[in-house]
């Protein structure tokens, strides 16, 4: 773990946000070239959509790591801002490319849509988190109203999550995968830290 450790220290930032870019230029040059299928729109929609919840997966991972001695601290924003980004892009591809920026239907959507509606407070949550990303947020908010105002991160996820499984209307392993995902770092979260044991002296 030390040497993991010592490894992550020298990376800096902005190969973690470089390489969050790789799967969208992927997106971009298959939209361009082609290469998504007979439905390039949908394509488009869901892999922002799941790179989006990948990365906010691997955001909350990075607390339940900490606890085993694998320090990835200083990635957490990097990875919780590219979560945001995608998140947007598939708000984005879904209003302009999939919608057709029908605003009457996607009103209606957001009323009888259980899936939208989930999807839409899973942004809506995100917003005020990537606000609030900064050092500067955190001076100003102070360490403790910072803390429970990015507890909304267990609401997005779980909202992602749900999103994700009415979407796609069918228990694939993949969606088990990232169901059993959610649920053991929200827990692992969520679990008291261990005190250290107080040396009785005689």
């Amino acid at each position: 773990m030390d040497r993991v450790n010592a490894f992550a220290r020298r990376v800096p930032t902005w190969v973690v946000y470089s390489l969050g870019l790789v799967p969208l230029a992927f997106l971009v040059w298959g939209a361009v070239f082609g290469g998504l299928g007979p439905d390039p729109v949908k394509a488009i929609e869901r892999g922002l959509g799941e790179r989006g919840l990948q990365f906010l997966l691997a955001s909350l991972a990075i607390t339940p790591l900490r606890r085993l001695g694998l320090n990835m601290i200083r990635f957490r924003r990097a990875l919780g801002l590219l979560s945001f980004l995608y998140i947007v892009l598939h708000l984005t591809a879904w209003i302009w490319l999939d919608m057709g920026l029908r605003w009457e239907e996607m009103a209606a959507d957001l009323v009888k849509r259980p899936y939208v509606i989930l999807g839409m407070l899973g942004f809506l949550v995100m917003v005020p988190l990537a606000i609030t990303s900064s050092n500067a947020a955190i001076r100003r908010m102070g360490a403790l109203a910072w803390g429970k105002l990015h507890r909304l991160a267990y609401v997005a996820i779980l909202s992602g999550i749900l999103h994700f499984v009415l979407i796609s209307k069918v228990w694939t392993a993949e969606i088990i995968v990232y169901s059993a995902l959610a649920a053991g770092l929200l827990g692992a979260r969520l679990l008291p830290r261990a005190r250290p044991r107080q040396t009785v002296r005689a």
